[in-house]
């Protein structure tokens, strides 16, 4: 949630922030009323709620009619402490449920725009001429092409079992993904994360508290019997982990890798990416999930997308970077960076990881602080992908080869017995 003082210290920022999402900036100031009446029925209920207890030191010194006179006075100004004190609650839940409109502030620098306004970082490698490479002739085959070739990916029999956008990953297929998965957990625990296999259901309060049952609500899955939530990511049980929490970051930063099943209903997006599994309701992923100071997350933000990009030099993968536009940011994202590989079959950048820098926004929604020589503070998250079930789209495409093999990369190959080239099955 956005902080209120800030809102109430320096309005414009927020508002400014609000322009560079394309929301409307007249929330601020729907949020700033709200916030001043909350605060005015607080102090008219605290007021009356200390002259009721005033009067009841009273009347146990009272006697005779001067007792009976404070008695009726006192029952009725109970009534109206009950009535300030539903008001005051009424005001406060106005207020709260408006402030959660407004997403995070974003950092200085950052594009304002939509989905087409990010703006390049930098590239890294050079993606293969693959008609350079076996001539005129050659045909790039796309992931499922060649996944069917290795016997790797199965979505026929994915969408007879669950219906479309479902898969199966087969023989080297599900080697390839748990390769993936453990060289991430691997690079994480060579820098001080925590791995953890996460819950993949939440309740109600997590998935809002990490910002996600806003405008893309639509896109998750409910189990409406059971009143839980079916993650899209690892980063909302990791944020709810410590829901409520007083932490002690005297040590530095506190980072979870989670590895969990995710799940997404893609809503809105038929007939996009449909082919294969570069958009699926279901995926495996290791998310990287950081709790520190507010003063290191930026820091800490340029630390986590470093780590995506070694997780990148390993499987060999040509990407660039980009910061994406404000327009394209998660209410809770102050700032984003994307990694997109190249896809041959497609001619275009997909996106393989993304990092976001949440701030306090979550922290605060969750309520979870650390103390201070000042008292106590909100503390600011951060999330990052280090490997994900997509990935295995980009490496099919980049190290396909003539005959229809696939060259396994060198920083895979340990996790994959030693294996140099994954061959179609005939």
């Amino acid at each position: 949630m956005i902080d209120l003082q800030l809102l109430r210290q320096d309005p414009d920022v927020v508002r400014a922030s609000q322009v560079a999402r394309g929301e409307d900036p007249h929330l601020v100031d729907e949020v700033l009323d709200a916030d001043a009446r909350r605060r005015s029925a607080q102090t008219g209920y605290e007021t009356l709620r200390a002259e009721q207890k005033s009067l009841g030191k009273q009347v146990a010194t009272a006697s005779g009619d001067e007792k009976h006179a404070l008695l009726a006075h006192t029952k009725a100004l109970a009534a109206q402490v009950k009535a300030l004190q539903a008001d005051a609650a009424d005001a406060e839940e106005h207020a709260v449920t408006l402030a959660r409109r407004i997403g995070n502030v974003i950092e200085d620098g950052v594009p304002s725009g939509g989905e087409d306004d990010y703006a390049v970082l930098e590239h890294v490698g050079t993606p293969r001429d693959l008609a350079a490479e076996y001539g005129p002739d050659f045909r790039v085959q796309d992931h499922l092409a060649l996944g069917e070739g290795l016997r790797a990916i199965d979505t026929e029999r994915g969408a007879k079992v669950s219906g479309s956008r479902f898969y199966f990953l087969t023989g080297i297929g599900a080697r390839l993904e748990l390769a993936l998965l453990n060289a991430a957990m691997d690079l994480a625990l060579r820098n001080g994360f925590t791995p953890t296999i996460t819950p993949t259901l939440v309740k109600p309060e997590i998935m809002a508290g990490t910002g996600f049952l806003g405008a893309h609500a639509d896109e998750i899955y409910h189990l409406p019997v059971d009143d839980l939530y079916l993650v899209g990511t690892s980063e909302v049980a990791l944020a709810g982990y410590h829901q409520g929490e007083i932490l002690d970051l005297a040590d530095g930063p506190l980072r979870y890798a989670g590895w969990s099943a995710c799940y997404r209903r893609e809503a809105g997006s038929y007939g996009k990416d449909t082919r294969g599994i570069i958009r699926v309701h279901q995926f495996h992923k290791v998310e990287a999930f950081v709790w520190t100071r507010p003063d290191d997350a930026y820091d800490e933000h340029r630390r986590i997308l470093a780590w995506e990009k070694e997780m990148l030099a390993l499987a060999e993968l040509p990407y660039r970077v980009i910061d994406t536009a404000a327009g394209d940011l998660g209410s809770s994202a102050a700032r984003k960076f994307d990694c997109e590989a190249w896809l041959p079959s497609q001619q275009r950048w997909m996106e393989v990881t993304s990092t976001s820098n949440c701030t306090t926004y979550q922290a605060r929604r969750l309520g979870v602080r650390e103390r201070t020589d000042d008292g106590m503070r909100t503390v600011a998250t951060l999330n990052g992908t280090l490997a994900t079930t997509r990935w295995i789209v980009a490496i099919l495409e980049n190290h396909q080869q003539a005959d229809g093999s696939v060259r396994v990369p060198e920083g895979l190959r340990p996790y994959l017995g030693g294996l140099e080239v994954m061959e179609p099955v005939r």
